[in-house]
C-alpha cells in the first residue's frame, strides 16, 4: 500500500504503508537511539508525536511484553527506512509487523529518514502527515493547517490512572505519592525498588488532598510536554514546594520550574535519544543520559529564583537537565532516570533517597 508523508512547510516523501492504513497527523520528531522502538512507541511522552527513527534497519529483534512502557502504542505514527522482514532475539514473543498491526499504527516505511532528519535539523521540529489515502499535496497541507488551528485537548485524561492504587512494598515507615503524568512501567520498576509504599495518583490529584494523606514525598512522573493540563498542575505544585520532598522528572521536571516560577522555551530540534551529556558544574563530572524532549526551563528566568541552583547543564547546548535545592527539598531532572540494567538505581533516585532521609 502506497503512503506518503507531507510536512508543514512542503517537503514530501513517498513509501509504502507497514501496518494499519489511514491517515495521521503530529508534530515530527526524530530520535537516534540504535534500539528501543517498542519502548518509544508504548512511552505516553509520545502522545500525538510523529515517530521518526534515524536507524536504517528496525525490528530485527522483535517485540515483547516485557518491554512495554505503558499498556498501548501512544504514538500517532512511525517512520523508518526499512523494516527487518526477520527477528531474532530469545525475549521476543512476536515480530515488530505484528506488533504495530495489533495496535492499529500507522507506519511509513521506504523513507530516507536521514535526509528527513537533516532537513528537521535545519528548519526545526514541525508537524507533518501520514496518507494512505490521498496524495495530494494541497490537501493535506490544508490539513495540517486545520489541526493547527483547532484546540488541542488534554491527553492526560486518557494517559493518567483513573484511579490511585498502591505499589511496592506496603508495610513500610515511609510513604511516597507519585503524581502519574504519563508514568512508565521502567520508571515504576525502578521507584519498587526503594523499599518504600507508593502511591499512584491520577494527575488531578489536588495539593490539599497530598497534604492531607501526610506522604513523606512526590514525585511528579514524566509525560507529554506542552500539554494544556500542565499550567493547573503547576498551580498545585506551587502550594506543595516547601512542604515535603519533591521530585520532578521530565516533563514533571518543567512542572517543577514553572511552579518555582520559571518559563519553559522551546528548543529548535529538541533532545530525543540516549548519548546526551550532561555537566555538574560543581564536581565537574559527567553522565550520559537518556533524553526525550523538546522543551526546557528558561535559563534566564530560572536565574531570577532564589534557593535554588542549576546542578547539570546539557554539555551541547547548555540547557538546564537539572534543578535542586536544599532549603525546599526538590530535585528535578529533565533527562529519563534510566537504569543502567542488572536492577541498579539511577542515582537520581539514591540522591533523592538521601534528601527524604534528611527531611
Amino acid at each position: 500500500m502506497k503512503a506518503v508523508l507531507v510536512l508543514e512547510d512542503g517537503r514530501k516523501f513517498e513509501g509504502h504503508a507497514l501496518g494499519s492504513g489511514g491517515e495521521r497527523i503530529g508534530e515530527l520528531i526524530f530520535n537516534t537511539a540504535v534500539v528501543g522502538y517498542q519502548e518509544m512507541l508504548t512511552d505516553p511522552a509520545n502522545a500525538g508525536k510523529i515517530l521518526v527513527l534515524t536507524y536504517p534497519l528496525i525490528g530485527n529483534y522483535g517485540c515483547a511484553p516485557k518491554f512495554n512502557e505503558s499498556n498501548k502504542v501512544w504514538a500517532q505514527a512511525l517512520v523508518i527506512k526499512e523494516s527487518s522482514r526477520i527477528f531474532s532475539n530469545w525475549q521476543a514473543k512476536e515480530s515488530m509487523q505484528d506488533f504495530l498491526k495489533r495496535n492499529k499504527t500507522l507506519v511509513i516505511t521506504g523513507v530516507d529518514t536521514r535526509t528527513l532528519s537533516v532537513h528537521l535539523r535545519q528548519k526545526g521540529q514541525m508537524a507533518g502527515v501520514i496518507s494512505t489515502q490521498t496524495s495530494d499535496l494541497n490537501e493535506l497541507l490544508h490539513k495540517i493547517n486545520i489541526w493547527r488551528k483547532d484546540s488541542k485537548e488534554s491527553a492526560l485524561p486518557s494517559i493518567s490512572t483513573k484511579k490511585a492504587f498502591n505499589a511496592g512494598p506496603l508495610k513500610t515507615k515511609k510513604r511516597i505519592a507519585v503524581l502519574d503524568l504519563g508514568l512508565t512501567n521502567s520508571i515504576l520498576k525502578q521507584l519498587e525498588s526503594l523499599n518504600v509504599g507508593l502511591r499512584i495518583l491520577p494527575y488531578n490529584t489536588n495539593s490539599s488532598e497530598i497534604l492531607k494523606a501526610r506522604y513523606n514525598a512526590l514525585i511528579i512522573s514524566g509525560g507529554p510536554e506542552n500539554d494544556p493540563a500542565l499550567e493547573a498542575i503547576a498551580r498545585e505544585i506551587k502550594m506543595l514546594i516547601g512542604k515535603l520532598p519533591i521530585l520532578g522528572i521530565s516533563t514533571g521536571h518543567q512542572v517543577l520550574g514553572v511552579a518555582l516560577g520559571a518559563r519553559l522555551e522551546k528548543l529548535k530540534l529538541g533532545h530525543h535519544g540516549v548519548n546526551y551529556p550532561i555537566h555538574n558544574p560543581v564536581s565537574y563530572k559527567g553522565e550520559i543520559t537518556v533524553q526525550n524532549h523538546s522543551w526546557v526551563i528558561d535559563n534566564e528566568s530560572f536565574s531570577k529564583i532564589k534557593n535554588v541552583k542549576v546542578s547539570s547543564y546539557n554539555l551541547n547546548d547548555r540547557t538546564i537537565e537539572e534543578i535542586e535545592s536544599r532549603k525546599y527539598k526538590i530535585l528535578g531532572v529533565q533527562y529519563i532516570p534510566a537504569t543502567a540494567g542488572f536492577n541498579e538505581l539511577n542515582p537520581a533516585f539514591t540522591r533523592f533517597m538521601q534528601m527524604l532521609k534528611r527531611s
